[in-house]
């Protein structure tokens, strides 16, 4: 906490977290509002021509970037991550091994101001499949445009890469919740708010399958985040609107997170309301805390142990049943998970040894899916 005070970043921590909890204050009065107004603005098509007609806007104003070429390197860097794994299910003994990532990425630079990303999944549970690629061009000012298949800027944790996992199994926030990527463009803007950094970012996509690229759509899904760092705090505010069958669900996500020495601690909560009243409003939620320290036990250099509590309401994914009605895919439940970590920690590569241990409480036993109860679990991730 003493490190928090002096930090001259981190003292405008509490003006910060103030707006933050304003905004949240003023959302839950007008809730109904701003649900009615985001249905009607989006569902206008007035909308879509001011929002390409903004893009193009900020590409002709803003200048371009110039750097020189020796301060580039255009060598594409190729990175990855492996994650073998066994879990046993303690209420019937029945186990399994797995692949759960084979991953890997491409990136690099074109010019000072454009670069890459592609990225795959050679074995995710015996599958392959295409994740991401995209393209961002730096246009000055702190604008960069962004086109291609990525994850939609929402939440935070949502974020976590396989590689930095902290625990073996995401989040129900990020797994059930809210796991979109599409096909689309964004704005991102970096700027400053009183000396902190702030990013705001926000896009339009398609609403179809990432399957095929090829089918015409008048339906769009559209989703926006602003993220603020303050020293060791980080705090986050995202919005998403997604039509993923017959009804658009209005999300809204909230995050802060913080780093004290050896502890890092996290919390962030989900909101999904359906349009229509079609399905009642769907909330996951995590707290997790993790405290790492240092060791020497042979090649690792590293233990962390690591908690978190995580839980959703009962959630729909919104795609309708043959009689066009929603349905629930994932019942109510709460979860704690508690682990450790053995790393061996060599710059941007690593390996970990990781065991979790994960009790679940259902509301409602009798709706206990095969594979989704109480479970341990050991992990081997690789990352270079």
């Amino acid at each position: 906490m003493l490190k928090l005070c002096n930090n001259r970043g981190v003292a405008l921590l509490l003006p910060a977290y103030g707006f933050f909890s304003r905004c949240l204050c003023n959302f839950a009065v007008d809730f109904k509002v701003v649900l009615r107004l985001f249905s009607n603005t989006i569902m206008d098509s007035g909308f879509l021509k001011g929002f390409l007609v903004g893009i193009a806007m900020v590409c002709m104003v803003a200048p371009s970037v110039v750097a020189e070429d020796a301060d580039v390197d255009y060598k594409p860097q190729i990175h990855g991550t492996f994650r073998g794994r066994y879990e046993n299910e303690l209420r019937d003994g029945y186990g399994r091994f797995q692949v759960r990532n084979a991953r890997i990425s491409a990136k690099g630079m074109v010019a000072p101001s454009i670069d890459y990303f592609m990225q795959t999944d050679l074995c995710a549970n015996g599958k392959f499949i295409f994740l991401d690629a995209y393209a961002r061009i730096g246009l000055g000012r702190g604008w960069r445009i962004k086109v291609g298949q990525y994850r939609m800027p929402f939440g935070v944790g949502i974020f976590r890469i396989p590689g930095d996992y902290i625990f073996s199994n995401r989040m129900f926030l990020a797994k059930q919740g809210f796991n979109y990527r599409q096909v689309g463009a964004q704005l991102i803007f970096d700027t400053k708010l009183d000396e902190l950094p702030l990013t705001l970012e926000g896009g339009m996509f398609n609403s179809a399958s990432t399957v095929n690229h090829s089918v015409w759509q008048n339906k769009y899904n559209f989703a926006g985040k602003a993220t603020l760092k303050a020293g060791d705090a980080k705090f986050g505010v995202s919005y998403a609107s997604i039509i993923p069958d017959i009804v658009r669900i209005n999300a809204f996500d909230l995050f802060c997170g913080y780093k004290a020495g050896r502890w890092e601690l996290e919390a962030e909560g989900l909101l999904k309301n359906y349009a229509h009243h079609s399905y009642k409003n769907s909330w996951a939620y995590a707290v997790s805390s993790v405290y790492v320290m240092p060791v020497r036990c042979g090649d690792f250099n590293a233990l962390s142990f690591q908690g978190r509590f995580d839980g959703l309401t009962d959630h729909s994914s919104g795609t309708a049943n043959d009689l066009g009605q929603l349905v629930t895919n994932d019942p109510a439940r709460n979860r704690v998970t508690v682990g450790t970590t053995l790393s061996c920690v060599h710059g941007p590569v690593r390996a970990d040894v990781r065991l979790d241990v994960e009790k679940y409480f259902y509301r409602d036993k009798t709706l206990t899916p095969s594979g989704t109860d109480d479970r341990i679990v050991a992990e081997l991730i690789i990352k270079f």
